[in-house]
Protein backbone atom coordinates (compact mmCIF):
# COMPACT_ATOMS: atom_id res chain seq x y z
CA UNK A 1 0.00 0.00 0.00
CA UNK A 2 1.34 3.37 -0.42
CA UNK A 3 2.02 5.82 2.18
CA UNK A 4 -0.81 8.46 2.36
CA UNK A 5 0.23 12.02 1.79
CA UNK A 6 0.35 14.15 4.42
CA UNK A 7 -2.14 16.93 4.88
CA UNK A 8 -0.45 20.15 4.61
CA UNK A 9 -3.09 22.26 5.91
CA UNK A 10 -5.07 25.69 4.66
CA UNK A 11 -3.33 28.10 2.62
CA UNK A 12 -4.64 30.87 5.42
CA UNK A 13 -2.86 34.24 5.67
CA UNK A 14 -2.42 36.75 7.95
CA UNK A 15 -0.87 37.67 11.28
CA UNK A 16 -2.21 36.92 14.80
CA UNK A 17 -1.15 39.73 17.64
CA UNK A 18 -0.84 36.92 20.19
CA UNK A 19 0.05 37.52 24.16
CA UNK A 20 2.30 34.26 24.89
CA UNK A 21 1.72 33.39 28.37
CA UNK A 22 4.78 32.48 31.04
CA UNK A 23 6.28 29.37 30.69
CA UNK A 24 5.65 28.30 26.61
CA UNK A 25 8.51 28.16 24.12
CA UNK A 26 7.79 30.51 20.93
CA UNK A 27 7.85 27.19 19.44
CA UNK A 28 5.37 25.68 21.07
CA UNK A 29 2.95 28.96 20.69
CA UNK A 30 3.81 28.48 16.95
CA UNK A 31 2.60 24.96 16.85
CA UNK A 32 -0.70 25.33 19.05
CA UNK A 33 -1.60 28.70 16.27
CA UNK A 34 -0.74 26.30 13.23
CA UNK A 35 -2.96 23.27 14.55
CA UNK A 36 -6.13 25.67 15.48
CA UNK A 37 -5.74 27.32 12.00
CA UNK A 38 -4.59 24.28 10.52
CA UNK A 39 -2.28 26.30 8.19
CA UNK A 40 -0.04 25.31 5.75
CA UNK A 41 2.85 27.91 7.18
CA UNK A 42 3.21 30.08 10.16
CA UNK A 43 6.12 31.43 11.67
CA UNK A 44 6.83 34.01 14.32
CA UNK A 45 8.20 37.35 14.25
CA UNK A 46 10.95 37.51 16.78
CA UNK A 47 11.45 34.93 19.71
CA UNK A 48 10.14 35.55 23.36
CA UNK A 49 11.42 33.80 26.40
CA UNK A 50 9.91 30.76 27.83
CA UNK A 51 10.15 32.83 31.21
CA UNK A 52 8.70 35.95 29.36
CA UNK A 53 4.99 36.82 28.67
CA UNK A 54 4.07 39.29 26.19
CA UNK A 55 3.67 40.01 22.35
CA UNK A 56 4.87 37.63 20.21
CA UNK A 57 3.32 38.12 16.48
CA UNK A 58 3.01 35.00 14.59
CA UNK A 59 2.32 34.89 10.78
CA UNK A 60 0.35 32.75 8.94
CA UNK A 61 0.81 32.09 4.99
CA UNK A 62 1.84 34.49 2.69
CA UNK A 63 2.75 36.61 5.91
CA UNK A 64 5.96 34.22 6.59
CA UNK A 65 7.13 36.44 4.00
CA UNK A 66 6.94 39.62 5.81
CA UNK A 67 8.29 38.31 9.38
CA UNK A 68 11.72 40.15 8.59
CA UNK A 69 10.20 43.36 9.15
CA UNK A 70 8.80 42.33 12.45
CA UNK A 71 12.25 41.18 13.79
CA UNK A 72 13.71 44.37 12.73
CA UNK A 73 10.82 46.58 14.64
CA UNK A 74 11.03 48.09 17.54
CA UNK A 75 10.36 46.34 20.48
CA UNK A 76 8.98 47.73 23.95
CA UNK A 77 10.14 45.58 27.78
CA UNK A 78 8.78 46.04 30.77
CA UNK A 79 11.14 44.00 33.36
CA UNK A 80 12.32 43.66 37.10
CA UNK A 81 15.73 43.13 38.29
CA UNK A 82 15.99 41.50 41.61
CA UNK A 83 18.86 42.75 43.34
CA UNK A 84 21.35 40.41 45.20
CA UNK A 85 21.22 37.38 43.34
CA UNK A 86 23.34 36.33 40.24
CA UNK A 87 21.99 33.48 38.12
CA UNK A 88 23.80 31.55 35.53
CA UNK A 89 21.10 32.66 32.59
CA UNK A 90 20.54 35.81 34.04
CA UNK A 91 16.77 35.18 34.96
CA UNK A 92 15.14 32.58 37.51
CA UNK A 93 15.64 29.43 35.67
CA UNK A 94 19.35 28.77 36.24
CA UNK A 95 21.58 27.82 39.38
CA UNK A 96 22.49 31.17 41.79
CA UNK A 97 26.18 31.88 40.83
CA UNK A 98 27.18 34.56 43.06
CA UNK A 99 25.24 36.85 45.89
CA UNK A 100 25.68 40.43 47.31
CA UNK A 101 24.57 42.46 49.98
CA UNK A 102 24.69 45.66 47.40
CA UNK A 103 21.18 47.48 46.57
CA UNK A 104 21.70 50.27 43.80
CA UNK A 105 19.62 53.32 44.58
CA UNK A 106 17.30 54.70 42.11
CA UNK A 107 19.71 57.61 40.94
CA UNK A 108 22.42 54.99 40.59
CA UNK A 109 20.22 52.82 38.43
CA UNK A 110 19.00 55.80 36.21
CA UNK A 111 22.62 57.49 35.67
CA UNK A 112 23.82 53.65 34.89
CA UNK A 113 21.18 53.28 32.28
CA UNK A 114 22.16 56.05 30.81
CA UNK A 115 24.81 54.71 29.56
CA UNK A 116 22.96 52.00 27.30
CA UNK A 117 21.02 54.40 25.17
CA UNK A 118 21.83 54.39 21.51
CA UNK A 119 23.68 52.44 19.60
CA UNK A 120 25.90 50.05 22.38
CA UNK A 121 27.85 46.64 21.93
CA UNK A 122 26.01 43.96 23.50
CA UNK A 123 27.30 40.65 24.10
CA UNK A 124 24.85 37.91 23.92
CA UNK A 125 23.60 35.77 27.28
CA UNK A 126 25.19 32.40 26.73
CA UNK A 127 22.00 30.83 27.32
CA UNK A 128 20.68 32.10 24.15
CA UNK A 129 19.53 30.55 20.33
CA UNK A 130 22.63 31.74 19.12
CA UNK A 131 24.86 29.10 17.02
CA UNK A 132 28.57 28.13 18.18
CA UNK A 133 29.82 25.80 16.04
CA UNK A 134 26.59 24.78 14.89
CA UNK A 135 25.08 24.03 18.57
CA UNK A 136 22.90 26.36 20.14
CA UNK A 137 24.73 28.53 22.98
CA UNK A 138 21.89 27.58 25.77
CA UNK A 139 22.84 24.22 24.69
CA UNK A 140 26.19 24.32 25.70
CA UNK A 141 26.37 26.36 28.92
CA UNK A 142 23.86 23.45 30.05
CA UNK A 143 26.23 21.06 29.12
CA UNK A 144 29.05 22.91 31.07
CA UNK A 145 30.53 24.00 27.92
CA UNK A 146 33.28 26.72 28.02
CA UNK A 147 33.05 29.65 25.00
CA UNK A 148 32.50 33.02 25.10
CA UNK A 149 30.32 34.82 22.47
CA UNK A 150 31.14 38.08 20.98
CA UNK A 151 30.13 41.29 21.12
CA UNK A 152 27.07 42.66 18.39
CA UNK A 153 26.17 46.05 17.93
CA UNK A 154 22.36 46.63 18.92
CA UNK A 155 20.22 49.96 19.22
CA UNK A 156 18.52 50.87 22.18
CA UNK A 157 16.06 54.09 21.49
CA UNK A 158 14.77 54.24 25.44
CA UNK A 159 15.41 53.10 28.65
CA UNK A 160 13.98 54.30 32.06
CA UNK A 161 13.52 53.59 35.94
CA UNK A 162 9.61 52.91 36.09
CA UNK A 163 9.37 51.77 39.67
CA UNK A 164 10.66 50.86 42.76
CA UNK A 165 8.35 48.83 44.70
CA UNK A 166 11.00 47.93 47.72
CA UNK A 167 15.61 47.66 47.72
CA UNK A 168 15.41 44.04 46.25
CA UNK A 169 13.68 45.09 43.54
CA UNK A 170 13.55 47.57 40.27
CA UNK A 171 11.01 48.07 37.65
CA UNK A 172 12.96 48.72 33.98
CA UNK A 173 11.29 49.97 30.71
CA UNK A 174 13.27 49.75 27.50
CA UNK A 175 12.79 50.30 23.69
CA UNK A 176 15.26 48.63 21.63
CA UNK A 177 15.34 47.29 18.37
CA UNK A 178 16.24 43.60 16.59
CA UNK A 179 19.12 41.56 18.57
CA UNK A 180 18.65 43.12 22.05
CA UNK A 181 18.45 40.87 25.25
CA UNK A 182 17.17 41.76 28.14
CA UNK A 183 18.56 39.32 30.31
CA UNK A 184 22.61 40.96 28.50
CA UNK A 185 20.92 44.51 29.73
CA UNK A 186 20.58 43.21 33.35
CA UNK A 187 23.88 41.37 33.63
CA UNK A 188 25.42 44.32 32.06
CA UNK A 189 23.87 47.13 34.74
CA UNK A 190 24.48 45.05 37.72
CA UNK A 191 28.06 44.69 36.81
CA UNK A 192 28.02 48.36 36.58
CA UNK A 193 26.47 49.30 39.39
CA UNK A 194 28.49 46.78 41.34
CA UNK A 195 25.83 44.62 42.27
CA UNK A 196 24.41 41.10 41.46
CA UNK A 197 20.79 40.83 40.19
CA UNK A 198 18.47 39.19 37.76
CA UNK A 199 15.70 39.22 35.94
CA UNK A 200 12.22 37.79 37.74
CA UNK A 201 9.43 39.12 35.36
CA UNK A 202 9.96 40.21 31.83
CA UNK A 203 6.91 41.56 29.41
CA UNK A 204 7.22 42.40 25.98
CA UNK A 205 4.28 45.14 25.14
CA UNK A 206 4.84 45.54 21.50
CA UNK A 207 6.70 44.80 18.60
CA UNK A 208 6.47 47.17 15.89
CA UNK A 209 2.70 47.89 15.39
CA UNK A 210 1.71 44.62 17.63
CA UNK A 211 0.62 46.16 21.10
CA UNK A 212 -0.59 44.94 23.79
CA UNK A 213 -4.44 46.39 23.03
CA UNK A 214 -4.92 44.68 20.26
CA UNK A 215 -3.26 41.04 21.18
CA UNK A 216 -5.50 37.86 21.96
CA UNK A 217 -4.75 35.43 24.00
CA UNK A 218 -4.49 31.57 23.47
CA UNK A 219 -7.30 30.95 25.81
CA UNK A 220 -9.53 33.26 23.58
CA UNK A 221 -8.37 31.65 20.31
CA UNK A 222 -9.01 27.65 22.04
CA UNK A 223 -12.78 29.28 23.02
CA UNK A 224 -13.31 29.65 19.53
CA UNK A 225 -11.77 26.57 17.62
CA UNK A 226 -15.08 25.39 16.61
CA UNK A 227 -16.35 28.42 15.25
CA UNK A 228 -13.84 28.97 12.16
CA UNK A 229 -15.67 32.49 10.75
CA UNK A 230 -14.85 34.01 14.44
CA UNK A 231 -11.37 32.45 14.72
CA UNK A 232 -10.71 34.13 10.99
CA UNK A 233 -11.55 37.00 12.59
CA UNK A 234 -9.10 37.34 14.95
CA UNK A 235 -6.24 37.54 11.62
CA UNK A 236 -4.41 41.37 10.95
CA UNK A 237 -4.12 41.43 7.41
CA UNK A 238 -0.71 40.79 5.80
CA UNK A 239 0.47 44.09 5.73
CA UNK A 240 -0.28 44.90 9.36
CA UNK A 241 3.38 44.24 10.01
CA UNK A 242 4.25 47.16 7.45
CA UNK A 243 2.55 49.99 8.86
CA UNK A 244 4.30 53.48 7.88
CA UNK A 245 5.54 51.89 4.56
CA UNK A 246 4.17 53.82 1.73
CA UNK A 247 1.73 52.42 -0.20
CA UNK A 248 0.34 52.72 -3.53
CA UNK A 249 -2.83 50.97 -5.13
CA UNK A 250 -3.07 49.61 -7.75
CA UNK A 251 -5.96 47.53 -10.40
CA UNK A 252 -6.83 43.87 -10.58
CA UNK A 253 -5.36 44.51 -14.20
CA UNK A 254 -1.98 45.15 -12.54
CA UNK A 255 -2.38 43.11 -10.14
CA UNK A 256 -2.55 39.95 -12.57
CA UNK A 257 0.69 41.69 -14.14
CA UNK A 258 2.44 41.95 -11.05
CA UNK A 259 1.64 38.73 -10.20
CA UNK A 260 3.52 37.18 -13.10
CA UNK A 261 6.82 39.12 -12.28
CA UNK A 262 5.89 41.94 -14.46
CA UNK A 263 6.52 46.00 -13.81
CA UNK A 264 3.68 47.93 -13.94
CA UNK A 265 3.18 51.83 -14.80
CA UNK A 266 1.78 54.20 -11.86
CA UNK A 267 -0.34 56.82 -12.73
CA UNK A 268 1.76 60.37 -12.24
CA UNK A 269 -1.61 60.83 -8.65
CA UNK A 270 -0.63 57.60 -7.47
CA UNK A 271 3.36 58.11 -7.43
CA UNK A 272 2.78 61.63 -5.85
CA UNK A 273 0.99 60.21 -3.18
CA UNK A 274 3.69 57.33 -2.80
CA UNK A 275 6.08 60.63 -2.56
CA UNK A 276 4.50 61.85 0.29
CA UNK A 277 4.19 58.70 2.00
CA UNK A 278 7.78 58.08 2.49
CA UNK A 279 9.99 58.70 5.33
CA UNK A 280 13.11 59.49 3.64
CA UNK A 281 13.39 60.62 -0.14
CA UNK A 282 15.93 58.62 -1.15
CA UNK A 283 13.96 55.43 -0.25
CA UNK A 284 12.14 53.75 -3.34
CA UNK A 285 10.30 51.10 -1.49
CA UNK A 286 6.46 50.67 -1.72
CA UNK A 287 3.69 48.35 -0.67
CA UNK A 288 1.49 47.58 -3.63
CA UNK A 289 -2.18 47.49 -2.73
CA UNK A 290 -5.43 46.37 -4.28
CA UNK A 291 -8.10 47.69 -2.13
CA UNK A 292 -7.05 46.01 1.34
CA UNK A 293 -5.21 43.29 -0.44
CA UNK A 294 -1.25 43.25 -0.26
CA UNK A 295 -0.22 42.23 -3.83
CA UNK A 296 3.25 43.02 -3.67
CA UNK A 297 6.44 44.82 -2.00
CA UNK A 298 8.71 46.42 -5.11
CA UNK A 299 10.37 49.53 -5.54
CA UNK A 300 9.17 52.31 -7.45
CA UNK A 301 11.41 54.18 -10.14
CA UNK A 302 11.09 56.11 -13.31
CA UNK A 303 7.02 55.98 -12.16
CA UNK A 304 6.80 52.15 -12.59
CA UNK A 305 6.32 49.90 -9.57
CA UNK A 306 9.12 46.81 -9.77
CA UNK A 307 8.00 44.10 -7.56
CA UNK A 308 10.54 42.34 -5.20
CA UNK A 309 8.27 39.96 -3.39
CA UNK A 310 5.15 39.03 -4.89
CA UNK A 311 2.15 37.53 -2.47
CA UNK A 312 -0.04 34.76 -4.00
CA UNK A 313 -3.66 35.48 -3.59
Amino acid sequence: MSRQRKRKGEPITGWINLFKPVDMTSTQAVAIIKRLYNADKVGHGGTLDPLADGILPIALGQATKTVQWAMDAHKEYVFTIRWGISTASQDAEAEVIATSDVRPDRAAIEAALKRYIGTIQQVPPKYSAIKVAGERAYDLAREGEAFELEAREVDVHAASVIGMPDADHTVIHVVSGKGFYVRALARDLANDLGAEGHITQLRRNRVGAFGAQSAVSLADLEALKEDKPALMTKLQPLHAVLSGMPQVQISPHDAANIRQGRSIVLLPHVVEGWREGRSDEDDRVALALMGEEAIALGEVRAGQFEPVRVFTG
